[in-house]
């Protein structure tokens, strides 16, 4: 298996968007109260529990720039949570969506239409493996397949 880890938007980025209301594009921050599932928290990458209060706003990516790059909505939670960290092991918020769009990118972060896959996020693994056993991928980024909101993005350890 390929080690990898899933990259959850910057800590920096979360603690700015809380102390200043505002996201990557200078925007207002909208908030919103965990109603039910499709809150998912960019930053721990868990799915905001019922009741809690959660920031929406659009998250400048680092990855890819040039021709594909787009700005994604993203959730945050409005309290402090910790940034994930875990070594092989897929986000729960990936895992717990319906259903994924898995993109992979090259070293001129140009879009492997080939290695595009979407899936139930249960069964995202063997796309995802696919995806970075492949020498030309540089590194993924997984959305919601609906929507086409960035859930994580995936390196290659």
């Amino acid at each position: 298996m390929t080690a990898f880890r899933c990259v959850s938007i910057p800590s920096g980025t979360a603690a700015r968007w809380r102390a200043t209301g505002r996201d990557d594009r200078g925007q207002a921050l909208h908030r919103r109260v965990a109603d039910g599932p499709g809150f998912p928290c960019r930053h721990c990458l868990r799915l905001g529990e019922e009741g809690e209060a959660m920031l929406l706003g659009s998250y400048h990516l680092p990855h890819p720039q040039g021709v594909y790059w787009a700005p994604s909505p993203v959730f945050l939670h409005a309290r402090d949570c910790t940034r994930f960290a875990a070594v092989n092991e897929i986000a729960p918020i990936v895992v717990a969506n319906a259903s994924v769009s898995v993109r992979s990118y090259d070293a001129e972060e140009m879009c492997l239409y080939d290695l595009g896959a979407v899936s139930a996020g249960k069964d995202v693994a063997p796309v995802l493996m696919r995806a970075l056993a492949d020498a030309r991928t540089r590194y993924v980024n997984i959305h919601t397949a609906r929507p086409g909101c960035l859930l994580t993005a995936v390196e290659r350890l």
